[in-house]
């Protein structure tokens, strides 16, 4: 019975020392959860009694959306983001919020306000971000699945670091109304699972035209057809797997000889803007979060973010800020954006090539909890994740074993709209690997 499953999950969430959790309403979730299994319409829907965690820069109606920030500590939803009542929609009940990097302004999840979250596959490391609570929910077993965002990495970041399975979609298959943004243009909700199945299943449950959100796209369902996979022309990009840690490149080798004995084929491919992708993105970001925090001047909710804020947050408004100004404007930004088109033509041409391109998610292990790494080291974890986010492609991360008992995972990039593909070669993977 789903009350049974929600007070299991409960009970594990108020042990558990991983801090995944920023607000679970427990009599709430109990008394949904008892709605549910009275309610006949739902019971054949494909996410019926899946008990779902979601990251706290979305909003659920009657819950802190907070961003992990002091700023919004105090403010709380007054509508269900349409993600959110997709889920509802399809019989899910939403158990509570999941911990993240303020204002997903990190790769560690140590940047919340209401601390950091522990990773379970590696109890002394970052579980990674800035989804961390969504990654550490399902790698800890505390929920059934999650909703996280990625602007540059957010959910695949986390996913490899804690041994679970991540997606984000295209840019535009999912809504993104009733999200707080990071950065308008590159954002993406998508999902973070046990397996690739139930990523495939939570992302055709929230994908699709909003008309209240005017970049979201109309795309048919996205079917399991694992048999196909084995025809697929697998590409690895050299600087890729150049920049990455010699023990992390040695699994995802394994796990692209899996592939070959799968039956793909698999091709070596050059990308020459990999050195660009950091700079590129995080100049968009900068200035696209200066823009998003505006609304957060603690008139109207909450309190003023530049007073309230961590010192991450605030290193992205100043610069964003600095940038935004018309002198810099046309020098930096501008330039941000060129170089994004440019990327994205040449990515794009991939495609032409090979079917998926597999590789590496992040270059180098996760670091200590409260180990001091400088803001560059901690940007570095992002170098192979951003060129997803600047070009608008899909991809999606799968376990490939671990060094010494700390996860390593295997990311798949697709084209725009690829999303099917890229969903059944990592079903398939996980199946074969």
């Amino acid at each position: 019975m789903i009350i049974d499953r929600a007070q299991k999950y409960l009970e594990k969430i108020e042990k558990s020392d991983l801090n995944a959790f920023i607000e679970v309403k427990p009599e709430r979730v109990l008394k949904e959860a008892q709605e549910l299994e009275k309610n006949e319409a739902l019971k054949n829907k494909p996410l019926y009694g899946k008990i779902i965690g979601v990251k706290s820069n979305i909003n659920v109606e009657g819950y802190t959306i907070s961003c992990a920030s002091k700023t919004l500590s105090n403010y709380v939803g007054t509508y269900d983001a349409t993600v959110v009542k997709k889920l509802r929609s399809q019989g899910a009940l939403i158990i509570g919020m999941t911990n993240m990097d303020e204002f997903a302004s990190g790769s560690s999840g140590e940047t919340s306000y209401y601390g950091a979250t522990k990773n379970p596959a590696a109890l002394d490391r970052i579980p990674g971000g800035s989804s961390s609570g969504s990654a550490s929910a399902v790698a800890g077993d505390l929920c059934d699945m999650t909703l996280g965002s990625d602007t540059g990495g957010s959910i695949r970041n986390p996913a490899s670091h804690c041994g679970v399975v991540g997606f984000k979609p295209s840019y535009g298959v999912v809504s993104r109304q009733g999200l707080c943004d990071l950065s308008m243009s590159l954002d993406q909700i998508g999902p973070l699972a046990k397996n690739a199945e139930d990523a495939l299943l939570l992302t055709n449950a929230i994908k699709g035209k909003d008309i209240s959100e005017t970049t979201s796209l109309a795309t048919p369902k996205f079917n399991k057809n694992t048999e196909e996979v084995k025809n697929y022309k697998v590409g690895v990009v050299k600087e890729f797997m150049d920049v990455t840690d010699d023990k992390i490149r040695n699994n995802i080798e394994k796990g692209i000889q899996a592939l070959e004995d799968i039956g793909c084929e698999i091709v070596e491919l050059n990308y020459n803007y990999t050195d660009i992708a950091l700079p590129t993105y995080y100049l968009i970001n900068y200035v696209e979060f200066f823009s998003a925090t505006r609304k957060y001047d603690g008139r109207r909710y909450g309190y003023q973010i530049e007073e309230a804020c961590g010192e991450e947050v605030l290193r992205r408004i100043l610069i964003g800020k600095t940038i935004s100004e018309q002198e810099f404007s046309g020098k930096y930004y501008k330039k941000a954006l060129q170089a994004r088109r440019t990327m994205k033509a040449e990515m794009i041409k991939l495609f032409d090539k090979v079917d998926i391109i597999a590789g590496p998610t992040v270059p180098k292990l996760p670091h200590k909890l409260g180990e001091e790494i400088s803001p560059m080291d901690m940007y570095a974890y992002d170098v192979l994740t951003v060129p997803t986010n600047l070009c608008g492609i899909c991809a999606g991360v799968v376990r490939c074993g671990d060094i010494n008992g700390v996860p390593v995972g295997l990311q798949f990039q697709g084209a725009p709209l690829g999303d099917e593909k890229v969903l059944n070669t990592m079903i398939e993977f996980e199946n074969r690997f």
